[in-house]
């Protein structure tokens, strides 16, 4: 693709150094959550060949860590771990979340994964209701089984759940904790996507100002980030500003409740925008992205960015006009880039200029006159289809598509109830 100087744009502002912030790290490894994370998305329950499909092209296109899944969670959960783990994946590093207890990490090194992310909160409401446990206990926890993790011959990091909720005093003291126990990496994890991006780079600078100046605790941050406000890519990149080098991330954004940032919006970003490299293939993100979403079954919104069937769809006579004379004119990259052609939309917004272009790409002459009619007939065309279109017939593929959503009922749940009790 030609640079944006070599194709005549004035100004671009991604490259002023007064920009760039001045903590970006060079290079972001890519920590990929799909088969875990991911797979909480409500209704998603992989199989394990499917599971292995996609730890293979999640490894093929260049990500670091991939989390597999929960070991402690089934019998059949960290079978299925245990199979990915007996794969061999040549690049990417095998892991496998334990929540700080003992027999959750038993379960990882069972299945075999070389690298555990042990989770535990640290927001004093987490702490009160749902763990009920003291400060001092959960730290206590805390270093007592990431010791455990390391006298076992694990990589451990340390996730310390609704980390944008805690008190920054305590936060920090649980990273220590974490690290004097041995941690390999810390992770600040935004579990409810409750913050600004501001607030992430906030948060990110006292974490940095208080841990790294002791060179012991300068260890590797990651961020994880949930997308409840639609904010997961922007505090992503927020808290990857200020030195965060391992993002958090799930093909097509799939997680639980709204999602998590998505990798393949994070990675292009972060390669185009902020010129930092992520070992990403990303000419492979889209052919991972449509088997990602087979699997799971859950349709992509069609405007979705990088991978949305109209991310680089040109439906204005205007707009396919300017792609026709260069293709920079409409489009901030070539689609090439990420696997994608280019598409042109034939309806009522259609231009003379995109007929004639058609025409000729046919071998077809017509003349000025010809053209604005068949581009008026096109539009027509359209707005005839448009009105016959069926409301219900719409309805009824939502509802469709909300039954490919599995899960069991509450009759179903209660009929189980009755039937052990």
């Amino acid at each position: 693709m030609e640079s944006l100087e070599k194709a005549g744009l004035a100004v671009n502002y991604n490259k002023l150094k007064e920009t760039r912030p001045e903590s970006m790290p060079s290079q972001v490894r890519i920590w990929d959550e799909t088969l875990r994370d991911g797979e909480q998305t409500p209704g998603v329950a992989l199989t394990v060949d499917e599971k292995i499909d996609i730890a293979k092209l999640l490894d093929e296109i260049g990500v670091e860590i991939v989390a597999v899944g929960f070991p402690a969670v089934s019998d059949a959960e960290k079978e299925t771990v245990t199979a990915i783990a007996k794969e061999g994946l040549s690049n990417a590093v095998v892991a496998a979340p334990a929540r700080a207890v003992i027999s959750d990490i038993d379960a990882c090194i069972d299945a075999g994964v070389s690298e555990v992310p042990i989770f535990i909160a640290t927001s004093d409401f987490r702490l009160k209701y749902q763990l009920r446990m003291t400060r001092e206990e959960m730290l206590e926890r805390l270093t007592q089984c990431v010791e455990y993790g390391k006298e076992h011959g694990l990589i451990i990091d340390y996730i310390a759940e609704d980390s944008t909720r805690s008190d920054m005093d305590f936060l920090c003291t649980a990273y220590r904790h974490a690290i004097d126990a041995g941690a390999d990496k810390i992770c600040v994890a935004d579990t409810v996507g409750f913050v600004r991006p501001r607030v992430m780079t906030h948060i990110m600078k006292e974490i940095k100002s208080r841990l790294w100046k002791n060179s012991k605790y300068k260890v590797p941050i990651a961020v994880h980030c949930h997308d409840d406000f639609g904010l997961a890519n922007a505090n992503t990149l927020a808290a990857i500003e200020e030195g965060a080098t391992y993002a958090h991330v799930c093909v097509n954004g799939y997680g639980e409740r709204a999602g998590n940032a998505a990798l393949e919006e994070v990675v292009i970003t972060l390669e185009k925008l902020y010129g930092v490299s992520t070992g990403i293939d990303t000419e492979k993100m889209y052919r991972l992205s449509k088997v990602v979403e087979r699997h799971f079954i859950i349709p992509l919104p069609l405007h979705k960015a990088i991978s949305g069937d109209n991310a680089f769809t040109h439906s204005s006579g205007i707009h396919s006009h300017g792609q026709l004379t260069h293709s920079m004119t409409y489009e901030p990259i070539n689609p090439l880039e990420v696997g994608r052609r280019r598409e042109f939309h034939l309806g009522k917004f259609v231009g003379r200029h995109f007929v004639e272009y058609l025409l000729k790409m046919g071998g077809v002459s017509a003349t000025e006159e010809q053209a604005r009619e068949i581009s008026g007939r096109v539009k027509k065309t359209h707005e005839g289809i448009k009105k016959h279109q069926s409301k219900e017939s719409f309805d009824k593929i939502k509802s469709d598509l909300r039954a490919l959503r599995t899960g069991v009922s509450e009759r179903e749940f209660w009929a189980i109830v009755f039937d052990v009790i």
